[in-house]
């Protein structure tokens, strides 16, 4: 196999030997995880099988999952739009409806004409139909009700609904399953 084209990537751990980020998976290209293990800033744990590179003067084993040297403690989740869906579990906030990313918009529950600022605790997920229907208007001149107020989540409350939702089981090498699903139950 040509490593080039294998797009093959590492997970990171912290130094606990858990993730460091569920939302999203905490990766990175294999050849950044060869630099950190060469400057000695993380801990090689598994590599991938028979894949290894040359330089003139050594081999190295490509790492397939890594751990931090020093924990990093996550204080707070930036405020993204990948983030504000996984938050509100791809669901519209008004009709209850879940939709893949693509297919959801985010609504200032205070209109921003109104005031409404661009901050976890005003804006959620929305459907592109309640969005029209809702437009520069409050929830409730819209006739429209959250099913739950918005709020700030913390990197524990976001890694939860991610492993809750866990949609990339597919893209998970064999290697990682061992340090993702230490809370889940044994199959007997």
């Amino acid at each position: 196999m040509n490593i080039a084209q294998a797009n093959l990537r590492t997970l990171v751990l912290n130094a606990d030997m858990q993730p460091l980020s569920w939302a999203p998976l905490s990766v990175c290209s294999w050849q950044d995880a060869i630099v950190a293990v060469v400057q000695n800033r993380v801990i090689q744990v598994k590599t991938y099988d028979d894949i290894v590179i040359r330089t003139s003067s050594r081999t190295f084993e490509v790492p397939s999952v890594v751990a931090l040297k020093r924990y990093r403690k996550r204080r707070k989740v930036a405020f993204t739009r990948y983030h504000l869906f996984l938050r509100d579990e791809f669901a519209c906030q008004y009709c209850g409806r879940r939709l893949p990313a693509k297919e959801l918009t985010f609504d200032h529950v205070i209109p921003r004409s109104k005031g409404g600022r661009s901050a976890w605790l005003n804006i959620v997920a929305c459907c592109g139909e309640d969005n029209l229907r809702k437009g520069s208007k409050t929830p409730e001149q819209a006739g429209l009700k959250l099913l739950r107020q918005p709020f700030e989540p913390s990197p524990f409350q976001l890694d939860s609904i991610a492993k809750r939702l866990a949609p990339y089981t597919e893209d998970l090498h064999q290697t990682w399953l061992d340090f993702l699903y230490w809370d889940s139950e044994l199959a007997t």
